[in-house]
């Protein structure tokens, strides 16, 4: 069984209208403390994280941020990161040359997206998000699962994502892009 086929179905949050939106249609809309992605003009709401989640989150930032070179940067979600007109997704931690950042965005693949896992958006995550990552040639990406917990990395091989870590617990995971970092799942649980 792969990773995708152990993830349960989650709640329909994605939402598919008449006419794709765009970047400019996700701008108009309200701040209504929900977090709104565009997929390919389709749009995806999502709730609050959990505490879990951004404890998880939090804890992989500032492991990621200690070990990060000067000429990378470390964002934090909510950012926007711009991967076509129709296309604008908020993972929950990017990592991308300093000069790729504009003021408001990340326009184009970073080197390095993570995804913490909610209920609400983990099949999303795994399968439509991975795909999209993979086809805009982003280096590596990253989910973490904070209930278990549990990290599975994927570097970009001749333009296809291939598994490097998977690892559990107190198990380590030493990744090398697009830095050299060594990730402990349990050491990002308080």
């Amino acid at each position: 069984m792969s990773a995708v086929d152990s993830i349960p179905d989650s709640p329909d949050v994605f939402s598919r209208p008449a006419t794709p939106l765009t970047r400019a249609d996700l701008d108009r809309m309200p701040d209504d403390g929900y977090r709104h992605e565009l997929i390919d003009g389709a749009l995806l709401v999502t709730p609050s994280p959990s505490f879990n989640h951004q404890d998880a989150a939090i804890s992989l930032l500032i492991h990621l941020r200690q070990a990060c070179p000067p000429e990378l940067y470390v964002m934090a979600a909510p950012f926007d990161m711009v991967l076509a007109d129709d296309t604008v997704m908020i993972p929950d931690i990017l990592v991308a040359r300093r000069d790729s950042f504009t003021k408001c965005d990340l326009p184009g693949p970073p080197l390095l997206a993570v995804e913490v896992l909610s209920p609400s958006t983990r099949r999303f995550d795994v399968m439509v998000k991975f795909s999209r990552l993979e086809a805009a040639g982003c280096a590596a990406y990253w989910v973490v699962d904070p209930d278990t917990p549990s990290l599975i990395a994927w570097e970009l091989q001749d333009g296809a994502y291939v598994q490097v870590a998977k690892v559990t617990g107190a198990e380590s995971a030493r990744l090398t892009s697009p830095y050299d970092v060594t990730v402990v799942p349990a050491d990002l649980i308080s």
